[in-house]
């Protein structure tokens, strides 16, 4: 149980280190074009370290979307491959669930 837990807070991280990325990105791209009128050295070098930057950050980003589809993808798997094994079981437990779904709806 305890992997589970971990799995699901490692999924969590990466969601939120993926959020957290696209969010530098995009505020990077800004800063860029609102300085791009700039002159000057360290105006152009600061630019320079910033695009590269935003290249490393876009990798980093494309490579944690990958890693959480590929997660998503094995999650699918297995719950299909359960259902599929266990279909009894896996019709009690949705059962279940619409049951307490339908009790806390109608609560309101």
């Amino acid at each position: 149980m305890d992997t589970d837990a971990e799995n699901t807070s490692n999924e969590i991280s990466t969601e939120k280190l993926a959020a957290d990325l696209r969010a530098l990105v995009a505020d990077t791209e800004e800063l860029l074009r609102a300085t791009a009128g700039q002159a000057g050295e360290k105006a152009a070098a600061a630019r320079e370290r910033m695009q590269a930057s935003l290249a490393r950050s876009k990798q980093r980003l494309l490579e944690a979307e990958r890693a959480l589809e590929d997660k998503a993808g094995q999650a699918a798997r297995a719950l299909e491959e359960y259902v599929h094994e266990n279909p009894w079981r896996a019709l009690g437990i949705a059962a279940f669930a619409g049951f307490v779904l339908g009790a806390l709806v109608n609560r309101r």
